[in-house]
Formats: C-alpha cells, structure tokens, sequence
C-alpha cells in the first residue's frame, strides 16, 4: 500500500466512523471525524456533504452552507450538494429567517454581557421557539438558568441539546453541574449501589436448640450461687469494660462519620470552586466571540449566499449576471480558508472581463435614463481601472445633467490634465466652458 493509498483508507475510515456516529445522533463526535477525513482528503465530497447536513442539522446554516459551496466546486457534477443548495434557496425567506436567528442569537449575548440577563433569555427562548434545534442557543440559555440558580429550566434546555446530539461535550459537563444541584446525582448513585447490593447470611438465621440438664434439691442451689458468683465476675470484669470499649469505639465512629462528612464538604466545595471558574472561563470565552461576531453575523450569511449564486451564474454562463451579484459582495466577510481559494478565482477573472459588462451596464442604464445606476457602473468600472478616459469623461457628462457642476468639472479637468487623447480632451474643455 502506497503512500496516497494510505491517506484516502485514513479519510475513508474516519468518514466511516462520522457515518456511524451520525446516525447514533452523536452530531459533535461526528463532526469531528468528518474533519479529521477532510484533513485527509479535502476532496472527499461524502464527508464534507455529512459535515454541512451536521451543521445544518445543529442550526449552524452558515457553517452548511459554507460546507456545500466548497463541494460542488470541488466536484461540479453529480454532487448532492447541489440538491441542499437548491433545497435551501428554494424555501422563501429560509436564508433571511436563519440571518435574523443569528442577529437575534447576537442580541441575546450582548444583553448577557451586558448584565441584562432577563432579555437575553426572553430573546432565547424566542429563538429556541422558531429553531428548536439550534445547539448554542439551548446552551446559552442553560448557562443563564445556572447563573440564576434555575436549575430545574436549565437541565430541561440541556435535556433539549442531549436529545439532538446525545453525547454533547458541554452541556454533558452543565448538566453534571446541574445534577449537583438538584441532588440528582446522588439518587443515581444510590440506584446504582442498590442494584448490586445482595443481602447476607447472618448468625440467626441458622438456630442452635440448647442443650438442657434437669437438676434438683442442693445441687440445684448451688448451682444457683455459682451462677450468681459467675454473673457478678462477669459483669464486673468482662460486660463494664466491653461496655467502655463499646461506647469509646461508638464515640471514634461518629468522630470519623463528621471527619467523613467534613472531607466530602471540603471537597464538594473545591468542586463548585472549579466549576465556578470553568464557567467564568466560557463566559470569557463567550464574550470574546461575541466581540468578534458584533456587527458582522447579521450579514455574513447573506454573503456566502451572494457567492454561492455568483457560482451559479459562472455554471449559467450568465457573466452579466455574476457581474451583478459581484458588485453586491463584501469580500471582508469572507473568512474560511477554502472561499477564500475561489473567491480568488472569481476576482482574476472579474479583473480582467467584468470592465467591458460593467461600461455595456452603465450605457444601457444612461440611454434608459437611470443616472444614479450608470454611475454606480461606472464607480464599479473604476475600482479595476481607473485610467480610461472615456470612463471618467462619461462619469462628467452624467454629473452635468445631474446639476453637479463642481464634480463634473473635476471629473473633466482630470481629463484635460492626465490624458493624451486630444479629442476627448477638447470635449472636455469645451464642456467645462474654456
């Protein structure tokens, strides 16, 4: 077996283990075998399609889509990818409901870092109402209910996120938390030790009949004292001090019992002390997320929607199109690694064929007397090239019927003073009045 072979068993293998636990409803153990196979073989499209149908499947839209896009550009035909894309754009308003989660999911840790605890979990439970399987709002929500000591309503919330991935690590970690609190955790331990508990033979259960010798007259009375002797002997010296030792061992007992006692406080103390912080830490954590998805979220996922119908215009062959939805992109908000690779593509190619659609555009748009979109054409044109004179003298025309005399003026001398070409410069002068 050859190098390349053993890469793609690896991928194969833990794609096979993803499938497995997919369907155990282990959503986070399988997302990460899936990008375990995807650090194999990115082009491993099964892999990256479950991934996506995981993310989907936990409310993480964006992060499906992501996933989906980056298939069908690996593998353009015959890829089920194509079916989710179309699934997803085809119900009206899904991609914009699923914008307004993630601002509303926004909202809700602003309100939470802020201190407004009651209207992050208002918004919360909104949210949880609309989309009942997304996983960071459930978690969220019982992180709050800790926080107010509302245990019963927080292990529901996590209760929720068990039940659509059944061995989440986090809210696994909240909900022993929780059990804690409720005492539930101690009932579960006791059903576990009486399960294995079996009852003993003692002594009594197995009894002796007592021998017996009949006596009479003297012997009887002298027996009689002897057993009186024998009795004081006994107490004095044999029941008085198995008494003492008796009560001195029931006395170290129940020293040990408290001693038992005040080492399991001790210790349950040092456990809340360290979930404290743990949960201290995800609450920093929390905020610095949210520091980075304030003011952004609200418009990514529109933007790797606008991408992926720019991919769709490139497969229509429809460049007008893919020009259009071009203008609309904001490069910024992309940020994996892999649409990144392809949105580089899709901006050689702009730069070098989108100037002529867009100077066509912005001519269409003049003769049909739209000035505001021939301009928009135009300012898009100059973005790639901003040394066509033509472009700019067009730009001043529009300017001077618009009533804009100083920028079409500037616009004109930029003309006179920066290009060679002497007719369109004596345009330019003879529009500007010189």
């Amino acid at each position: 077996m050859d190098y390349m072979q053993k890469i793609q068993y690896a991928a194969n293998s833990f794609y096979n283990r993803g499938l497995e636990l997919a369907r155990e409803r282990d959503l986070s153990g399988a997302a990460e075998c899936l990008k375990r196979a995807l650090q194999f073989n990115k082009y491993h499209t099964d892999a990256r399609n479950l991934l996506g149908l995981i993310f989907y499947e936990m409310g993480e839209t964006s992060d499906a889509l992501v996933q989906w896009v980056i298939s069908v550009h690996l593998q353009p035909e015959g890829n089920r990818a194509d079916r989710y894309l179309d699934k997803v754009q085809r119900k009206p308003g899904q991609l914009e409901h699923a914008s307004n989660l993630i601002r509303k999911y926004n909202q809700a840790l602003v309100h939470a870092q802020n201190g407004s605890d009651d209207l992050a979990v208002l918004q919360l439970k909104r949210i949880v109402e609309e989309k009942p399987n997304f996983v960071k709002a459930h978690l969220l929500l019982a992180l709050l209910y800790i926080g107010h000591e509302d245990y019963t309503k927080a292990g529901k919330s996590l209760y929720k996120v068990l039940q659509i991935d059944k061995n989440n690590r986090r809210a696994e970690r909240y909900m022993e938390y929780v059990k804690s609190k409720t005492g539930k955790a101690d009932v579960e331990k006791r059903k576990l030790k009486n399960a294995f508990n079996h009852r003993e033979m003692e002594d009594n259960d197995v009894i002796l009949p007592p021998t017996y010798k009949e006596n009479t007259g003297w012997q009887s009375i002298i027996n009689i004292g002897i057993g009186l002797a024998l009795g004081v002997i006994v107490v004095l010296f044999m029941i008085l001090p198995a008494r003492d030792r008796s009560l001195n061992y029931q006395h170290n007992q129940e020293m040990r019992i408290y001693a038992d006692k005040l080492n399991l406080a001790n210790q349950e103390a040092d456990k809340l002390r360290k979930a404290a912080e743990q949960l201290e830490a995800e609450k920093g954590k929390a905020e610095a997320n949210l520091e980075n998805l304030i003011g952004d979220s609200d418009s990514t996922l529109i933007q790797y929607q606008t991408l992926v119908e720019i991919l769709q215009a490139y497969r229509s062959e429809n460049f007008e199109t893919a020009v259009k939805q071009y203008m609309e992109l904001d490069t910024t908000k992309i940020t994996n690694e892999n649409m990144l690779n392809i949105l580089s593509e899709i901006e050689a190619d702009m730069a070098a064929n989108a100037p002529a659609v867009l100077e066509k555009l912005a001519i269409q748009s003049t003769e049909s007397g739209d000035a505001d979109q021939a301009l928009r054409y135009y300012e898009e044109y100059m973005k790639f090239d901003d040394r066509n004179p033509q472009i700019i003298f067009n730009m001043a025309m529009i300017y001077k019927k618009k009533g804009e005399e100083e920028t079409s003026d500037q616009l004109f001398g930029q003309v006179i003073m920066n290009f060679d070409d002497e007719e369109l410069a004596a345009k330019a002068k003879e529009e500007r009045g010189y």
